[in-house]
């Protein structure tokens, strides 16, 4: 008899990051959700780097925080550290960043995991689906109990197939000291999906005790850190852990090129590909042989762990060869490893076999979340989870689905792009991939997305007025700027203090914000500011929203027209299954590629690789346009 009586109506298979926030998703929009990973103990791992965010990623955490998701609320409630990047550029590049205590984060997953309703667990390899038809109807587990359901997400990060490589050796793992997982990519091909390899890597990890940080260079966190989470469930870090920053050197490097010829990488072992932009530190020597030396980062575990992770240093060479080389950097004399670095090849899925809600085209109700779908890092992953595990809870209760668009969300950019132009290196997501970035700022990310999450239940009523209260104040404070005066005599020191033309009569406090040498600081010590302020008891939160949108409205205004207009496209459907072999005028690709890929609308049409504008005019012609 089976421990599974019941019919599940969304089963997650995975722990990692992609298959934590596909379960608290699909359980908080009402479905009765089932986990099922290899190891309970090790949900929400972080396999490689303990940080959170960055260039990109960090919009993508506060995006995930404002559908309702929980990685904000953890990476806040585990953070040793907060940076937030690129402040010397416009709001459009901020991202903000944590440090994160790797042992609290995963125990913190656990336990808001633990806490959500509709949510059951089971420790168990899955090596197999169950299979009606051309629909899914659950999943087979290593001792052979299957476990009925409407709806699988299969969210399993480098385990399929998982290959680890130091050096000459090699042994099958989904992560050191984990099993690999086997059937899945067998039984998946047998249904006529196309799979491919990738791989990834990551560095040594350290013992702290014997390295000489004197001769590092501190990295500190914000003065005044913020937080990543919009709800009022964390808090700003009060107390902070340094980073450290050391250099390799051409005798590192040499020490290095030694052990080139028993790289997996070098001596065609490994054949996958690997993440362009996170490259090891041997292929860094190997591309870029003009430089002699690279930065390495020296990052904490925890808040109280002596353990090190040596950001920068990701390789797959002998562990000989890396401790040798790893004791010439400055600091690093005397150091004594916990693990060497390795690299680890594992099964892909090319994502154009995906619809925009995460569903594969080939089986109905199955969907594919994260490292499977050929993309790389945690906030990736958990986007995708996201979006899987409502989109499969929306399924089930038949409900429309759930789908951002590329001028609402950096997830819907990088969901669209793996649609539509598939990925054949680990994909990773950079603020240039956006095309309206000034829109998508991680600032706003509550004000563009806690309404569509409210509306599907996520986001909580105290989030939507929350929202609602905020967006208000930003309104009213923007219009106090445009209708307020200010006397020359008030102004006049702090514009000659910033280098900026005196004002020679009373004017409007909205032209003298405007101005690129006057910041917020400035404006608020004005008087009436100061007053407006105290008097409302506006956030720094509404301040900053405030001056964004009064700096940077010519962007904002063009960035939107630009997306209306796409937005006509988006509005011509293409109906389902439709035959482009019908259309000769088409280029022999793009009927190809369309083919294959099945678009929706005219403009994921035209964002197809191979699909070029002429091509969009011969559909747009053809549906009467």
């Amino acid at each position: 008899m089976s421990f599974f009586e019941d019919i599940y109506d969304v089963i997650v298979v995975g722990g990692g990051h992609a298959g934590c926030e596909a379960a608290a998703a699909a359980a908080n929009s009402g479905s009765k959700t089932l986990l099922v990973t290899m190891n309970l103990q090790t949900i929400a791992q972080m396999s490689c780097n303990p940080a959170m965010g960055g260039i990109a990623k960090g919009q993508i955490v506060r995006e995930i925080d404002a559908l309702g998701g929980y990685s904000g609320i953890v990476s806040d409630k585990t953070a040793i550290q907060f940076k937030m990047l690129n402040k010397s550029k416009g709001p459009a590049m901020w991202s903000p960043r944590v440090q994160s205590d790797r042992m609290r984060f995963a125990e913190e997953w656990r336990l808001m995991l633990e806490n959500t309703a509709n949510l059951d667990f089971y420790q168990e390899m899955v090596n197999g689906l169950l299979v009606e038809g051309d629909r899914v109807a659950g999943v087979r587990t290593s001792l052979g109990i299957e476990i009925k359901s409407k709806s699988v997400i299969l969210t399993n990060g480098t385990f399929l197939n998982g290959l680890i490589h130091i050096g000459e050796k090699q042994f099958g793992g989904g992560r050191a000291g984990e099993r690999k997982a086997t059937g899945i990519t067998e039984q998946l091909v047998d249904l006529g999906f196309d799979s491919g390899r990738m791989k990834t890597g990551t560095p040594p990890r350290v013992d702290g005790r014997s390295l000489d940080f004197s001769k590092m260079i501190e990295q500190p966190g914000d003065e005044d850190p913020q937080k990543f989470s919009f709800s009022n469930a964390t808090k700003p870090l009060t107390k902070q852990r340094s980073c450290q920053m050391s250099y390799t050197s051409p005798e590192v490097h040499n020490l290095l090129r030694e052990g080139f010829d028993r790289s997996p990488m070098f001596n065609g072992r490994i054949q996958s590909t690997g993440p362009r932009y996170c490259p090891s530190i041997e292929d860094k020597i190997n591309r870029f042989a003009d430089k002699d030396r690279h930065q390495l980062f020296v990052e904490p575990e925890g808040w109280n762990t002596i353990e090190y992770y040596v950001n920068g240093f990701s390789t797959s060479l002998p562990e000989e060869v890396q401790f040798k080389a790893l004791r010439q950097v400055s600091g690093f004399e005397n150091v004594k490893f916990f693990r060497p670095g390795y690299a680890i090849e594992y099964d892909y899925f090319p994502p154009t076999q995906l619809k925009h809600t995460l569903e594969t085209k080939l089986v109905d109700g199955l969907y594919f979340a994260g490292q499977i779908n050929g993309t790389t890092g945690y906030e990736e992953a958990a986007s995708q989870g996201l979006v899987a595990g409502l989109n499969a809870s929306l399924k089930v209760q038949e409900k429309d689905p759930f789908i951002l668009k590329r001028d609402e969300a950096y997830i819907g950019v990088l969901v669209d792009d793996l649609i539509t132009k598939g990925t054949k290196e680990p994909y990773r997501m950079f603020t240039s991939r956006a095309e309206y970035r000034t829109l998508l700022r991680q600032d706003n990310a509550d004000a563009r997305l806690t309404p569509r999450s409210f509306e599907v239940g996520l986001a909580s009523k105290e989030r939507m007025q929350a929202l609602e209260k905020k967006e208000a104040q930003a309104v009213n404070l923007v219009e106090f700027f445009n209708t307020t005066s200010i006397q020359p005599e008030e102004a006049n020191p702090v514009l000659a203090e910033k280098g900026t033309t005196p004002m020679k009569q009373s004017d409007k406090m909205v032209k003298i914000f405007s101005r690129p040498q006057i910041a917020l600081e400035d404006m608020l010590s004005f008087k009436d500011v100061k007053e407006y302020v105290a008097e409302n008891n506006l956030e720094t939160e509404v301040l900053e929203q405030a001056e964004i949108r009064i700096k940077y409205s010519g962007y904002i205004e063009k960035e939107k027209a630009n997306a209306d207009k796409l937005q006509r496209l988006e509005n011509i459907k293409i109906p389902d299954n439709f035959d482009y072999t019908k259309l000769k005028s088409l280029s022999y690709e793009a009927r190809e590629k369309l083919t294959k890929i099945q678009p929706t609308t005219i403009s994921q049409a035209s964002r197809v690789s191979g699909v070029s504008p002429s091509d969009i005019s011969v559909m747009l012609v053809y549906m009467g346009r």
